[in-house]
């Protein structure tokens, strides 16, 4: 649409299914680069990407032609079916159900791709759910602890 400018930054972050650690570095990378082919064709810009072996990162330049929920929906739903379709975990494979999805502005670019870049060096010392509580409290979310990305009871 003419005259409309946008600048918007999403720090995306989800977790494999019950936290489950099968996010693997023999094919990971693929996996990275299937994910930004996706969120590529929906015509965003890819600023960010990482992951540990139960949860990954998102950083991307938004295009407001389509919401966060369809881009999280298309993200999470193609990943698992190729991940799936490639036969890559020893069960099935599915993300968490939710997301987090924080944004940005332009000063904090770098600060958060360096912020996702280092996820190994950061998860030697906190680990994915302290990392995750944290970012809702410095965002100010109301969270309810029993919906936090926890394993089954």
């Amino acid at each position: 649409m003419p005259n409309t400018y946008t600048q918007l930054y999403i720090h995306f972050v989800f977790a494999v299914k019950y936290r489950a650690s099968l996010l693997n570095e023999s094919w990971d990378e693929r996996l990275r680069l299937y994910i930004i082919a996706t969120v590529q064709n929906n015509v965003h810009k890819v600023l960010a990407i990482n992951n540990m072996p139960d949860h990954l990162h998102l950083f991307v330049g938004l295009n407001p032609a389509q919401s966060i929920s369809d881009l999280m929906r298309l993200v999470k739903g193609d990943s698992s079916e190729w991940i799936n379709k490639e036969k890559l975990t020893p069960t099935k494979f599915q993300w968490q159900d939710g997301y987090g999805a924080f944004s940005h502005s332009r000063s904090q670019i770098d600060k958060v791709v360096n912020y996702i870049l280092n996820q190994q060096e950061h998860h030697k010392k906190t680990t994915f759910l302290e990392e995750y509580q944290q970012i809702l409290k410095s965002f100010d979310v109301d969270f309810d602890e029993r919906y936090v990305f926890k394993s089954p009871e």
